[in-house]
């Protein structure tokens, strides 16, 4: 006899999606299965190889990051050694700055003529300059003054050119203000008044020296 059951509406969908997600299902479990197989199959050597190899590259990346931040610490370390007092002594320089302002302020005839009181109250100041000095040393900063040396705008900064005959063109004709360096680095340049350079000699044309006497005939 004829099926002449009545299914609902959505009935025959319901059991193609059933039908569909077993197929899956099926055919995810032969996948794993495979896998499986295939690794049951694989030479237990060349899968212990394999996993030394990819221990090996982590080690070795592992390693040259600690040599990285090794150097990198020891690098800051250095910096904050050698560097660490770098503003400090810039604004102990404006000391420094202004005693030798003092010292300069009275030339070597006026201090002769000077009464007791105030040479000691310069050689004072002259003293307590030097000991400023060697402490700024010590911890890395020294003063220099560029005089009669190639003008390097790393070094020094031009504030002026003057005519200077004695002294090539690019050089330091005059230290305005000593310049400081921390290390290997530039704690304030030298300001200074850079020569332009004596006049080029003229080119004169040399005497004739049969000037005067007319061509003898051949």
């Amino acid at each position: 006899m004829p099926d002449t059951t009545v299914r609902a509406p959505g009935a025959a969908t319901d059991q193609n999606d059933q039908d569909a997600d077993q197929a899956a299902s099926e055919s995810s479990t032969n996948s794993l299965a495979d896998q499986r197989s295939a690794d049951a199959k694989e030479d237990p050597m060349v899968a212990l190889a394999r996993e030394a190899a990819d221990y090996r590259d982590k080690l070795l990346r592992s390693l040259a990051e600690m040599e990285n931040l090794r150097r990198r610490t020891e690098r800051q370390v250095a910096d904050a050694r050698d560097y660490g007092i770098a503003s400090f002594a810039r604004d102990i320089l404006a000391v420094a700055d202004n005693m030798q302002r003092a010292l300069g302020a009275l030339d070597a005839e006026l201090r002769e003529k000077a009464d007791p009181g105030t040479k000691a109250l310069l050689d004072g100041v002259e003293l307590t300059e030097r000991e400023l000095l060697k402490v700024l040393e010590k911890h890395g900063v020294k003063k220099f003054e560029p005089l009669d040396e190639k003008f390097d705008p790393n070094l020094h900064q031009a504030m002026l050119e003057i005519s200077d005959a004695s002294r090539p063109a690019g050089t330091v004709a005059q230290v305005i203000q000593p310049g400081y360096m921390i290390g290997e680095r530039v704690l304030r340049p030298a300001l200074v008044a850079v020569a332009k350079g004596g006049p080029r000699a003229s080119m004169e044309t040399p005497a004739n020296d049969n000037a005067g006497i007319p061509p003898q005939e051949p």
